[in-house]
């Protein structure tokens, strides 16, 4: 891949994975220091909301608990880094979520805990869903045998408009350590070809 094709790649992705909250901490304190060292990394980000195009428009955190918003908790992140970078942030994704179960993370069950890939341009489509169909594979042959099912559901959908969750949400376990967190990686290397 040339300079021009990496140019073209939003630096821009969002990503849910049930909770924001440890979606935020794994990408902001994981990625590429603690894994995929050397890709690049995550310089900012705000967890929110993210939805279809008919969704309601700011919807505040008590809505979109009620699922009836249809938007999804997500974090929005800007990165450093290329192609090869967002590939790494979805694989990343993968890692510490189960993409299997549809609509639940752990005990977080609802629609707003989906596992979605929200892709900001054409390239990300195509780099997710390429991802996405290598993890497949993979699972079919048993080679990650730490998801609760043997399909992946993860949605993955153009971008639309983000919605910033509350200040207090922000950097949540940050602020408190020992806060509420179901996340935790299934695997640590992702499988070789």
């Amino acid at each position: 891949m040339g300079a021009a094709s990496a140019q073209s790649l939003t630096k821009t992705a969002t990503f849910g994975a049930g909770c924001y909250w440890g979606t935020e901490k794994y990408f902001k304190s994981d990625f590429g220091s603690k894994m995929f060292l050397g890709s690049g990394k995550v310089v900012s980000g705000q967890v929110g909301f993210m939805g279809p195009s008919t969704a309601k428009a700011n919807p505040t955190y008590k809505e979109v608990c009620t699922g009836q918003t249809q938007h999804v908790e997500v974090y929005n992140l800007k990165f450093d880094g290329d192609e090869k970078t967002y590939e790494d942030l979805v694989k990343h994704f993968f890692m510490f979520h189960d993409p299997t179960t549809l609509n639940q993370q752990g005990n977080d069950m609802g629609t707003q805990y989906a596992s979605a890939i929200f892709c900001s341009d054409q390239k990300q489509m195509e780099i997710a869903n390429r991802v996405k169909d290598e993890l497949q594979g993979y699972l079919s042959q048993g080679r990650v045998p730490s998801y609760k099912g043997s399909h992946i559901t993860t949605a993955i959908t153009p971008a639309t408009t983000f919605y910033p969750a509350q200040e207090d949400h922000q950097a949540y376990l940050d602020k408190n350590p020992r806060g509420y967190c179901n996340h935790f990686y299934r695997f640590t290397h992702w499988p070789s070809k």
